[in-house]
């Protein structure tokens, strides 16, 4: 009796979950940018939650309530290999899968090792990087300045003030803004994408920090969008951005 209730438990453990259907709710994977984590997208998620879709936002390693996890080990490559690792885990499939600033240098490796997977990219105020290149090569002179900020393998965000209560933006490990991306599978160049560019009200669009990454977008004839917002949507303008990731992801 014992063996056979053993039996029954162990083939209870082992059944994969069925995958989604083509009837199943829109899937997001919403990544955050540096320094930041998945409370960041909090109030994002439960807009598009209300409107029927399924939010995942994962907390990259050492970031978020996964700072416990921090070391200047941590690059590029573990940031990739969490949301990779999310997606399966998650059986997710048909995702829109959004990155936020250095979260466009995740979702491109992300796209590019599991391509069948993605259904649409959305970079948001992102890096866009090509083959070969780093957070610092990609964004140049802007990423020189933060890395001086850099001790002991981390660049510290300034604007964090000493005492400020959780959540609130942490260090991250130097190495995620040098380690280059490789992309060697073409078949993530196939995937729809389109590119958020918010802009400050008021200022030029030409002189924003990304306009060399949305004229990346539009050389491969992406779409580009601009949001009247700062650098981040998610609070300056949580509902607009939100009903633009509902309609991009929803056409």
């Amino acid at each position: 009796m014992k063996n056979l209730l053993f039996a029954l438990l162990l083939i209870g453990t082992v059944q994969p979950v069925p995958a989604q259907t083509r009837t199943a709710k829109p899937v997001y994977v919403i990544v955050h940018g540096a320094w930041g984590g998945s409370w960041a997208f909090r109030e994002v998620d439960s807009i598009l939650t209300a409107r029927g879709c399924n939010v995942y936002r994962p907390s990259l390693t050492g970031q978020g309530e996964r700072v416990h996890l921090a070391s200047p080990e941590v690059g590029l490559g573990t940031h990739i290999k969490d949301v990779v690792n999310e997606i399966l885990f998650e059986n997710l499939h048909n995702v829109v899968l959004v990155g936020h600033s250095y979260g466009g240098m995740v979702i491109t490796g992300v796209a590019d090792s599991i391509p069948e997977r993605v259904k649409q990219l959305i970079y948001v105020d992102a890096l866009l990087p090509r083959d070969g290149e780093s957070l610092k090569t990609a964004l140049g002179r802007t990423a020189e300045q933060l890395a001086k900020n850099a001790k002991d393998g981390f660049i510290i965000p300034a604007w964090v003030k000493p005492g400020q209560p959780l959540p609130k933006d942490v260090p991250q490990s130097l190495k995620t803004f040098t380690e280059p991306v490789h992309l060697k599978n073409k078949a993530a160049d196939k995937i729809p994408a389109t590119y958020i560019l918010t802009v400050a009200k008021g200022t030029d669009p030409a002189a924003d920090d990304f306009a060399s990454q949305a004229e990346r977008a539009r050389q491969r004839k992406w779409p580009v969008l601009q949001l009247e917002a700062d650098h981040n949507p998610q609070w300056s303008a949580v509902n607009a951005f939100s009903e633009m990731l509902f309609k991009i992801g929803n056409p």
